[in-house]
């Protein structure tokens, strides 16, 4: 899974087929496709190319459009969006959910789960919702977005929900960033050994990507800066906990993410 994973980062269009041969490559040993095919569904992913997602989508569940091509993005809390990604640990794997903000690319809220059902998405969405409103809310088709608790929180707040096209890796692009973002400066670097570490470990690196880390794209200020106007440069830069190895643990403020006794400890 751990190969996957990173393989899948450097070339998210790889099927089953191409993922199959390239660890053969890797490895110089034989890697069965249908094993291949098999953690793939496990962990969540596949290839970027537009396909039926039969394994993640509920015909029963209504399917919203797509609201955002062409739409120019000008303002914070004008389009927040959210996905699943998979995080391995040393001996098992989680899933994690964010709910970003598309102009300052601030992660509103975010949470872990030992299973990939959609009560923690909802969860995460409801803390986010606490804290504010966006005019539209996108998505991609996964069942854990199209069922009735999470759309009606969103209906019931007066949000517009957009969802991506079958298969669209680019109409979620921020998000898949974010991922790719998470997974090399964070995930890949800790390998954590179980569901405390990494929620101890995400913790700290949200509140670090949030609040320290500078963007190219925002003209090198950080993502709470642009959320918050700019206001919290001068209190980042008193502080003296930082995220790099060596760290301890810091207030995430604003950012909402999960209690402390979500996840239980997957190493024994």
């Amino acid at each position: 899974m751990r190969r996957i994973d990173e393989q899948y980062m450097r070339t998210p269009f790889f099927g089953s087929r191409q993922m199959a041969a390239s660890l053969s490559r890797q490895t110089e040993q034989r890697v069965n496709r249908k094993c291949v095919q098999r953690l793939m569904r496990i962990m969540g992913i596949e290839a970027i190319y537009p396909k039926p997602r039969t394994t993640c989508r509920r015909p029963e569940h209504q399917i919203f459009p797509y609201l955002l091509r062409n739409l120019k993005i000008t303002q914070k809390d004008q389009v927040w969006s959210t996905d699943i990604a998979y995080i391995r640990l040393r001996s098992g794997f989680v899933y994690l959910v964010a709910i970003l903000d598309w102009f300052s690319r601030y992660v509103l809220a975010w949470e872990l789960s030992v299973t990939v059902d959609g009560q923690f998405c909802e969860d995460t969405l409801a803390r986010a919702l606490a804290a504010g409103c966006p005019t539209i809310f996108n998505t991609d088709q996964g069942s854990q977005f199209t069922s009735d608790g999470f759309t009606g929180l969103l209906v019931s707040h007066g949000v517009r929900i957009s969802m991506d096209g079958k298969g669209r890796y680019s109409d979620n692009i921020f998000v898949e960033r974010l991922w790719r973002t998470v997974k090399y400066e964070e995930v890949y670097l800790k390998a954590y050994s179980n569901g405390r570490e990494a929620k101890d470990g995400l913790e700290a690196y949200f509140h670090f990507y949030n609040t320290q880390r500078p963007h190219q794209a925002l003209g090198y200020r950080t993502p709470a800066e642009v959320f918050s106007g700019d206001s919290a440069r001068s209190d980042e830069q008193s502080k003296e906990r930082r995220w790099p190895p060596g760290r301890t643990l810091v207030d995430l403020g604003k950012t909402a993410g999960p209690s402390l006794n979500f996840v239980p400890n997957l190493s024994n």
